[in-house]
């Protein structure tokens, strides 16, 4: 096995300490450990470093010059891990963050500021896309989705959840009508995602279980976000979280309907990383404030 900083540091403890006996008493080894270590050193350089007496050892001219460099690169490594050490105290370096677009617009970015000021080292790259990514093909960090867990390689910390609601804007319900029952849907402009095509059917509840209702409208965007911003043009009703709507529900913008016929399903929102027996400080510390921050539940 080569060992070369072994070597190197024994080297060094000789020359500190003025012998190999006290050398090895520092290393906590035997002199003839210290010896042999030496002795490597040196064939390995095909030169002579230590001049050896009975009573005193001395550097040769070669000696001299590795000692000068040698103890130079011991110093920058003592360097090296101390940075690291106080990285691993302190939440430091770049992070690669994934979001869902709703959850990212209207969730992540208001506490980001907050999260920045309390981590000066750190640095944030922040990507939203509602598209379903390869999270270590991507090299992100941290992935935040909503919906079920699709990936069992992935680790999963909750961020809460999120009932479904259906909205218009009041302008679109003044101008088409308000549905009394989810059979109206059916002479109504349903928004719809282009990602999710094979659901083309919203739940309602119906007697004592839930049926799925299908929807037919114009419009498929490929985010929650663009979904609510037609939404709020008036362009026709969505089925969105109701985290990503509560402020235009509370302003007016948008209002529930047929919610005596909704069944309460909720969608969970989970910040994904990739696991390991010892998660990154940076890594760690940003979950940790996204569930004391940035969680929705309603």
């Amino acid at each position: 096995m080569d060992n070369r900083l072994g070597e190197m540091e024994a080297f060094l403890q000789v020359v500190r300490q003025g012998s190999f006996a006290a050398a090895a008493k520092a290393l906590r080894q035997t002199p003839s450990a210290v010896s042999r270590a030496v002795a490597r050193l040196e064939a390995r350089l095909g030169v002579a470093l230590l001049r050896r007496t009975t009573r005193s050892l001395t550097l040769t001219p070669e000696g001299e010059a590795y000692r000068d460099q040698a103890a130079d690169l011991m110093a920058e490594l003592d360097a090296i891990e101390r940075r690291l050490t106080r990285s691993s105290a302190e939440p430091s370096g770049r992070l690669r963050v994934n979001a869902s677009v709703p959850y990212g617009t209207h969730v992540v970015l208001p506490v980001l500021p907050r999260f920045l000021a309390q981590y000066p080292r750190m640095s944030l790259d922040l990507a939203l896309t509602d598209e379903v990514i390869d999270l270590p093909a991507t090299q992100a960090d941290v992935a935040i989705r909503i919906g079920p867990l699709r990936d069992t390689r992935l680790r999963a910390r909750s961020l809460g959840r999120s009932r479904m609601v259906v909205v218009a804007a009041p302008d679109y319900l003044a101008r088409e009508g308000v549905p009394d029952h989810p059979d109206d849907l059916a002479r109504h402009n349903c928004l719809n995602f282009s990602f999710r095509r094979s659901l083309d059917t919203w739940p309602f509840r119906a007697g004592s279980g839930v049926s799925q209702r299908p929807i037919q409208g114009n419009f498929f965007g490929n985010s929650g976000e663009v979904v609510r911003l037609m939404a709020l043009g008036g362009a026709g009703i969505a089925r969105l979280a109701r985290f990503h709507v509560g402020a235009d529900l509370a302003a007016g913008h948008l209002v529930p309907v047929l919610e005596p016929f909704n069944p309460g399903d909720a969608e969970e929102v989970h910040a994904l990383y990739v696991g390991h027996a010892r998660l990154a400080l940076r890594i760690r510390s940003f979950i940790d404030f996204l569930a004391a921050h940035a969680t929705v539940n309603g």
